[in-house]
């Protein structure tokens, strides 16, 4: 056998990647991190022209306030970006999960190797819905949804009232629907749904809009929140609107109007999931 001088023509490249960082699960021949705060994930070893599977999604928004006669809107959902050939190489990459909005206040962004989901807009309170990964639900006759960010969700949808019917909010929008118009007599918009991936080996929906604050005593229909982590609207005189759910992104429920209960939430956060091939 021939003398094969191995310092001349270097060792052999990984045949598959080799990281750290988050919480590690498998899937058959994949690893999956998931990474639900700020983290790192550090390359080791890898092949020539490795590729991992990405999903990234920003925090949701803080659904609105409601304001008098005004019910608020539902906050959108956070921006979601999945990424099924990311090229990577050995190294470190800081991941970054964007917090949920508090009431009325925009989701953070997140991001992980160059792709940046947008954090998700608030809901209005007595105003139009914010523009974000996916747009706020309007509030107050007339206002319009926010609008989303390009290939990263939908809008928000917009208020709607009828005279002598109260005014009804809009739903924020969700990774993979368009959030609810108000009917403009007593049922508020829905949080638009969010969208499904299998990036864990399971299919699982993400980044739900929020639902709209309903009225109080009209009688009270708050919107449902978004599948995917959007949390109902509040509008009765007991029960307030409810968060966001933290890991997905989903969009906060808006607060009642009048005399319902004027609790208003907050969206939830975002999350980083990275696949890739071990074996």
């Amino acid at each position: 056998m021939p003398y094969v001088d191995s310092y001349k023509f270097g060792a052999p490249a990984a045949p598959f990647i080799v990281a750290t960082g988050g919480v590690i699960t498998t899937d058959g021949n994949f690893k999956i991190h998931t990474f639900t705060g700020n983290g790192t994930f550090e390359i080791t070893a890898a092949p020539p022209a490795a590729t991992v599977w990405a999903l990234v999604i920003g925090g949701g928004g803080g659904g609105g306030n409601g304001e008098g006669v005004a019910p608020g809107g539902g906050g959108g959902a956070g921006g979601y970006l999945e990424n099924l050939a990311l090229s990577v190489a050995v190294g470190a990459f800081p991941v970054v999960i964007g917090a949920g909005g508090p009431p009325t206040v925009a989701g953070q962004n997140s991001s992980f190797n160059g792709l940046i989901a947008v954090g998700g807009g608030s809901g209005g309170g007595d105003s139009v819905g914010e523009d974000g990964g996916s747009g706020g639900g309007g509030s107050q006759a007339g206002n319009s949804g926010g609008s989303p960010t390009a290939g990263q969700g939908n809008a928000g949808g917009a208020s709607v009232a009828s005279p002598p019917f109260k005014d009804t909010s809009g739903g924020g929008g969700g990774a993979g629907a368009a959030g609810g118009n108000g009917d403009g007599f007593i049922t508020s918009g829905s949080g638009g749904a969010g969208a499904i991936s299998s990036i864990t080996g399971a299919a699982v929906q993400r980044a739900g809009g929020g639902g709209g604050g309903g009225d109080f005593p009209n009688p009270p229909i708050k919107g449902a929140g978004g599948i995917g982590g959007g949390g109902f609207g509040g509008g009765d005189a007991v029960f307030g609107a409810q968060p966001g759910v933290d890991g997905t992104g989903g969009g906060g429920g808006g607060g009642g109007a009048a005399g319902a209960a004027p609790l208003v939430e907050k969206g939830g956060s975002g999350i980083v999931i990275i696949r890739y091939q071990y074996m």
